[in-house]
Order: C-alpha cells, then sequence, then structure tokens
C-alpha cells in the first residue's frame, strides 16, 4: 500500500500495468480518474479500481491537495507501460 499527495493541478503520465491489479481509495481532496477512456471523479470514502492492462491516469484538478491510498496486488513497481497521447487526444 502507498500513500500518495498530489498538489492542486497536477497529473500521473497515461499508463497501465501488465500484472498488477491496483485499488485507489480517495482520503481528501477530489480525484478525477481517467481509466480506458472514461472519466470518473472520486472524492473522500471513495475508491476505484483497475484492472491489468487497462489504461488509467490519476488527475488533480482541483485547487486543493489530493491525498489517496494505492493498492496494488501484485507489487507494481516495474510494471508501468506508458500510453503515449496520440494527436487526436491533445485537442
Amino acid at each position: 500500500m502507498i500513500h500518495e499527495r498530489m498538489p492542486p493541478g497536477t497529473e500521473e503520465t497515461r499508463h497501465y500495468h501488465e500484472r498488477a491489479r491496483q485499488f485507489f481509495f480517495v482520503l481528501s481532496g477530489v480525484a478525477t480518474m481517467e481509466i480506458a477512456g472514461q472519466t470518473v471523479e472520486l472524492h473522500p470514502l471513495e475508491g476505484i479500481e483497475v484492472p491489468p492492462g487497462v489504461p488509467h491516469q490519476m488527475q488533480n484538478r482541483s485547487t486543493q491537495s489530493l491525498e489517496f491510498l494505492v493498492i496494488s496486488q501484485p507489487f507494481a513497481q516495474g510494471d508501468r507501460v506508458i500510453v503515449p497521447i496520440f494527436q487526436s487526444e491533445k485537442a
């Protein structure tokens, strides 16, 4: 389990994990999770599961800090595959 904090206006790099299944649980702030092309907003005490192979990106679009837990099984270190941003997504 990893305890993470994201400042306002920041985001992770879009990626997926070949083996790891992850669960994100928001402690404070508002998270925006892009998962498989869909956008989900998560508030405190809400969470979302991300299966292996599914592209996702955690974002903090708010003006407040975001604090959340990430549980990965198996451990996700070294299992991250970056998903390129295509021209059609930049608009």
